[in-house]
């Protein structure tokens, strides 16, 4: 299995910084503990309020897949349906 870090950036509407990093926010602790999480760290830009990035490592890719499809994400996209105005998401390999 190879290592996958993930870099997510999540760009909340304007109107909607406050319930999106609530939200975020309750992702923590949650994801930290399913199997496979290494890293899940979120950060907010500190010129942009609006914008936050998670910084993730998994043991696998499909230990990844498995989070995404986690009931906690799920309820995350619903109770930030229309908040968010952009969201990347870069699956990378650590090379040094």
């Amino acid at each position: 299995m190879t290592q996958l870090t993930i870099v997510a950036n999540i760009h909340a509407k304007p109107d909607q910084i406050d319930l999106v990093k609530a939200e975020l926010e309750k992702l923590l602790p949650i994801t930290r503990a399913e199997e496979g999480c290494l890293q899940y760290d979120l950060h907010r830009d500190n010129d942009n309020p609006a914008h936050f990035m998670f910084f993730e490592n998994w043991e696998s890719r499909e230990l990844w897949q498995k989070h995404t499809a986690a009931p906690h994400l799920a309820a995350y996209r619903a109770a930030t349906d229309g908040a968010v105005a952009e969201r990347t998401v870069t699956e990378m390999t650590h090379i040094g």
